[in-house]
């Protein structure tokens, strides 16, 4: 295995269109959301291990959430386990990252992931990645991975590349667009030029930190202030001092779409971004009515299509629905109508106003 390859793996969102499965003190990725035997960290983690040394594997966190990361990915170097003060998107999180592996190996390339994902094709996704990671080391470009679409989803943002290769597999990417609405989607679609973003980014450290520079001197400034504390004791005392002063932005926006050297590979490894309950619908065993279900105790009587949730020893019996999310937890039972699954956000906003925090 390559010496200067790294990973990154992004894990500190709260999963909140997961509630109430998923919670603001044990968010999405430490859960075994698809019934699998490993939780979304778990999974991504042992994806890493096949192609990049487990020492070179970081996750950068929230500060809330390290004991979960070290109790979950008990291999991992408790080094490697980088703290959040503060939640303040990816750009951040990639610049913290990315200057305390510049610190360590000064010709680091660098894959930065989300926790949270879905990839079925293990093989071919390593084919990639080390394609990527072979075509930033060589150019000092940006790569990100894009998903050839099978229909015109509104829930990822896409990717526009050209339409002639810049090399095999790799094309410049031409915009980034975020969520479109529906008829948007179906034109992305009908173009044929258009990828979902997986959200999977690659370059050297070195690039990245002039990007910084360049495009966001703000922040560049805020770490390379306090760069020579990374990796000393002094570090956690040096990010508490930053991180209130960084902007709350992410790295999208922030770096991606302004920079002029940005590729992407269309790629085709069964990727989902498990975002919603349908997502996790879609990847789910079904009974031969489409329903289903995460629980040993779930019965299902003239119900077609749902989605359940429950927990182990709890009975649950569900008669009538179509088309349903039913997540049973013990203090916050959710029943939702799967095209409504997007408005979940807005009822846990809800119930923060009316309930309180104690069952977010």
């Amino acid at each position: 295995m390559n010496e200067n390859y790294y990973v990154a793996i992004m894990a500190g969102g709260i999963g909140s269109r997961f509630w109430p499965k998923s919670r603001t003190a044990f968010p999405k990725q430490f859960i075994d959301i698809l019934n699998t035997g490993q939780t979304l960290i778990q999974a991504t983690y042992e994806r890493y291990t096949r192609f990049i040394k487990p020492e070179n594997i970081f996750v950068v966190t929230s500060q809330d959430y390290t004991d979960i990361v070290k109790e979950q990915l008990p291999a991992l170097p408790w080094e490697n386990i980088l703290s959040e003060p503060s939640r303040k998107n990816t750009a951040p999180c990639i610049a913290y990252v990315s200057f305390k592996l510049a610190q360590k190996n000064p010709e680091a390339s660098l894959i930065v992931a989300p926790s949270d994902h879905l990839i079925l094709d293990n093989e071919e996704f390593e084919r990639v990645a080390m394609r990527a990671l072979e075509f930033a080391n060589h150019l000092k470009a940006f790569v990100t991975l894009g998903i050839r679409p099978t229909y015109p989803n509104t829930g990822y943002g896409y990717i526009q590349h050209d339409s002639l290769a810049a090399a095999d597999e790799i094309y410049k990417v031409k915009t980034f667009t975020e969520k479109p609405n529906l008829e948007l989607a179906q034109t992305f679609l009908a173009s044929g030029d258009f990828l979902w973003n997986a959200g999977i980014f690659t370059w050297k450290v070195s690039a990245i930190l002039d990007a910084f520079e360049k495009l966001q001197p703000e922040m560049f400034e805020l770490f390379a202030a306090e760069k020579q504390h990374f990796g000393t004791s002094e570090e956690k005392t040096a990010i508490e001092r930053v991180y209130p002063l960084c902007t709350n932005i992410s790295i999208d926006y922030a770096i991606m779409e302004k920079a002029n050297n940005v590729y992407v590979i269309p790629a085709s490894f069964g990727w989902s971004d498990l975002g919603t309950w349908n997502s996790a619908y879609d990847n789910l065993e079904k009974d031969y009515l489409g329903n289903a279900v995460a629980g040993n105790q779930v019965m299902i009587i003239d119900a077609t299509k749902c989605i359940v949730s429950a927990p182990e020893d709890k009975l649950v019996v569900l008669q009538g629905l179509d088309d349903f999310i039913v997540v049973d937890t013990k203090d916050v039972l959710l029943i939702c109508k799967k095209d409504k699954e997007q408005e979940i956000k807005e009822y846990v906003s809800e119930v923060k106003r009316n309930i309180g925090d104690h069952v977010l």
